[in-house]
């Protein structure tokens, strides 16, 4: 592995993808790496493009599909302490990109941060979320960002400020590699009332969810404003199963993959939706998850 030369401390060979995704699925990473500081994960970016290997990231896997082939090239998991920091200045919160979305919220609800509490129970890390410009009730997670440092990918550490920034439905501007740490802006709220409003939103949410821990994934972003899963049901496409991958009784815009499944049980059923939904109400549905 002379490619990572003093590196093969946090570098490992054809390592098995399936157990970093939600739906644990999927073939091996040609490359995998866990970096512990910022250098030493910008040295890896730099040594796959010398190399021309296509370089992943990958941080919670909740929205994440491999595919049997697997993965050539390099991909890196965010997994390291130095990435998952979190501190409070003032109204400011600066996150580490390996923060769950989960913690995050939970945080700011303690802090009398107000807004993020609309976001409870959504998956996934800071670095992932402020990517999709993750929200829920009319609210984003970009709304309260103001300045990021990202990773290129050519391996080179960026500041964004927030004349650098947009957002934009399930879109933003940070498109670079990774997001390494951010930057949030609040005003301030009591706290006990956003926990108690946090928990509401949580309780309402869960039961629209898939169990916690559960294989799942969501597949399509809303159109137009109506959420995909209305339209799933509008037309007629709820209960669609493939093998041992089905529909989410109670939002058919997650599909749960029981024991047995398998990769192409996932790929047939998210192309058995969009067809169906196409041909009965001609919504073409846009893919959220991301397929490797």
């Amino acid at each position: 592995m002379s490619l990572f030369a003093g590196l093969e401390h946090i570098v490992r060979e054809d390592e098995p993808l399936a157990p970093y995704t939600n739906l644990k699925l999927g073939g091996k990473a040609q490359y995998f790496a866990e970096p512990t500081t910022e250098g030493e994960i910008a040295e890896l970016v730099r040594r796959a493009t010398a190399a021309g290997l296509a370089t992943r990231l990958i941080g919670g896997g909740t929205n994440l599909l491999v595919r049997d082939s697997g993965v050539s090239g390099l991909v890196i998991h965010l997994s390291a302490p130095a990435f998952s920091t979190l501190t409070i200045e003032g109204n400011r919160m600066i996150v580490g990109g390996g923060v769950r979305l989960s913690h995050f919220v939970s945080s700011c609800a303690r802090e009398g941060f107000d807004g993020p509490e609309h976001l409870v129970g959504i998956p996934g890390t800071i670095g992932g979320a402020l990517h999709v410009n993750s929200g829920s009730d009319g609210v984003d997670i970009g709304s309260w960002c103001v300045a990021a440092k990202a990773l290129t990918r050519t391996g080179e550490l960026v500041q964004r400020g927030a004349d650098a920034l947009s957002f934009s439905y399930r879109s933003s501007s940070l498109n670079e590699l990774a997001i390494l740490e951010a930057t949030f802006e609040f005003e301030r709220e009591n706290s006990e009332s956003l926990t108690r409003e946090m928990q509401r939103n949580w309780i309402v949410r869960r039961a629209r969810q898939p169990s916690f821990g559960e294989p799942a994934a969501y597949l399509f972003k809303d159109h137009l404003g109506e959420p995909a899963g209305e339209l799933i049901s509008r037309a007629g496409a709820k209960g669609l199963r493939a093998g041992a991958v089905q529909l989410f009784d109670a939002n058919p815009n997650y599909l749960v993959a029981k024991e047995g499944a398998k990769v192409e049980d996932v790929l047939s059923l998210i192309e058995a939706v969009k067809t169906h939904v196409n041909d009965k109400i001609g919504v073409e549905l846009a893919l959220a998850m991301q397929i490797w």
